[in-house]
């Protein structure tokens, strides 16, 4: 075994190699997979992203179903899978957000794509009387809607 104690220098190369490459959607992905492949490891140092990607590569990578706790915060706000810290502590101290360590940021956090969704949300403020709003629909036309209804049943 490679793993063997005393097994440092091996003298002869590799038994079995393989043929082709493994591949995580081979026959088909999942819908994990391809939010696993489509997503973007920014505020990492180039190490963790190196590994990040190698857990996408070999299906290895599993997202987090609930948040974590930031070790500089202390707030449940760590969305992101085998991160220790949040966006915004991460950004905040320029730290990677996996490993803690000070080093030069390969993807920075705050970006266009980062923006964006909170550029949304300030604009389109959870509430049912908003979905009316934003679907073309006012209180007026429901009841005129409404009404035009009720009158053609009782026609009927």
């Amino acid at each position: 075994m490679s793993s063997q104690r005393g097994g440092e220098c091996r003298s002869r190369s590799q038994k079995h190699q393989n043929r082709t490459a493994f591949k995580n959607d081979k026959y088909g992905a999942s819908p994990q997979v391809k939010k696993a492949n489509a997503k973007v490891h920014d505020g990492l140092c180039q190490r963790c992203t190196e590994i990040l990607e190698w857990r996408v590569k070999y299906n290895k990578y599993k997202f987090l179903t609930q948040p974590r706790k930031c070790v500089k915060c202390l707030q449940k706000t760590v969305k992101d899978a085998y991160h220790i810290m949040c966006k915004s502590c991460a950004l905040s101290l320029e730290l990677c957000a996996k490993c803690g360590k000070k080093e030069e940021i390969v993807i920075t956090l705050g970006g266009a794509e980062g923006e964006e969704p909170a550029e949304a949300m300030a604009q389109h403020p959870q509430g049912s009387g908003n979905r009316t709003a934003d679907s073309g629909w006012t209180d007026d036309e429901e009841a005129g809607d409404s009404g035009e209804r009720d009158s053609a049943a009782v026609g009927k």
